[in-house]
């Protein structure tokens, strides 16, 4: 059999393009998406048309069909990453700033490294993660803190809550799907998480009246377009693109996303919603943004030693 051709260096730069500029403009698709549209139904919604465009596809092309056991884990693992890690962005968007969410779901790191710690059995962290913690912690706090937003954009302090809950909550579908037994494709699993935790997050919208003020006829054209960006590009497109980086690229590579997307989401939602953008905020992402980069490099120097 003839190897696989490499590909080309186009191919890799419009991919990382993808990454960086689809996903760092979804703070953006949502912030505008739930103006007129309940964010546990959009968002479920969303992830519902998503996971079966793309499993169809995958059914098409021959996949085989999961097991009970792969739907059960990965259903659980799409509960934790899409109704608590991204619906519950989507809930916190409706008075949070989109570049304001980016940074402090930026700041997610941080809150893993902590988490990894403190669970049973967990793993101390190195001096350069304690380091990196530490300068990430400072950024949110330089963020944050009194006068660094102006008082008309300041978000309430349950949203800045729920996006770190969010960040607990990918932190915990993440950790989940290291441990268990199934190793299903890496496609498949992600339109199976999609369908698995669509099902969540519609009955969570439910459970909380989304229903009772649903109305079609209300939804503004500028959300249908944001909902119709938020699904072809923000999911069907982007990642697959991200799952075809992880196989033809190297981890550290790929994870250079987290450092771009905050600084394409600050500068959408400042160019297009007017949102706030001053020195303060600017030196907060770029502390923030280097502690994520610091506690990257300490977790990548911990895997190559032996």
């Amino acid at each position: 059999m003839n190897p696989r051709p490499k590909p080309s260096r186009m191919a890799f730069i419009l991919a990382f393009a993808a990454i960086y500029l689809i996903w760092g403009s979804t703070y953006l698709g949502i912030r505008v998406a739930v103006r007129t549209m309940p964010p546990f139904l959009m968002a479920g919604t969303r992830f519902a048309v998503a996971g079966t465009i793309i499993f169809a596809y995958l059914k098409l092309r021959g996949a085989a069909w999961p097991t009970a056991r792969e739907w059960r884990d990965q259903t659980i693992i799409g509960t934790f990453l899409l109704l608590g890690g991204n619906a519950l962005v989507s809930w916190s968007e409706k008075t949070v700033p989109s570049g304001i969410t980016s940074l402090i779901l930026g700041s997610s790191p941080l809150v893993m490294v902590l988490l990894d710690w403190i669970r049973p059995g967990g793993r101390r962290p190195t001096l350069g993660l304690v380091i990196g913690v530490a300068v990430g912690i400072a950024g949110v706090a330089l963020l944050l803190g009194p006068d660094s937003i102006p008082v008309a954009s300041r978000p309430p302090a349950l949203g800045v809550t729920a996006l770190f809950l969010s960040s607990v909550s990918w932190w915990t579908g993440s950790f989940y799907s290291k441990h268990i037994t199934s190793r299903t494709p890496l496609m498949m699993a992600s339109s199976m998480q999609m369908l698995g935790g669509c099902v969540s997050m519609l009955l969570t919208g439910l459970l909380l009246g989304e229903g009772r003020v649903l109305h079609l006829a209300a939804i503004t054209p500028s959300s249908w377009v944001a909902f119709a960006y938020l699904v072809g590009a923000g999911a069907i497109v982007a990642y697959p693109v991200y799952v075809w980086l992880l196989e033809h690229s190297t981890p550290a590579l790929v994870s250079t996303y987290a450092y771009v997307n905050p600084v394409v989401a600050i500068i959408l939602g400042w160019a297009i919603l007017d949102e706030p953008l001053n020195l303060r905020i600017l030196l907060a992402a770029m502390v923030i943004i280097g502690a994520v980069a610091i506690i990257s490099l300490g977790r990548a120097r911990a895997v190559e030693q032996p």
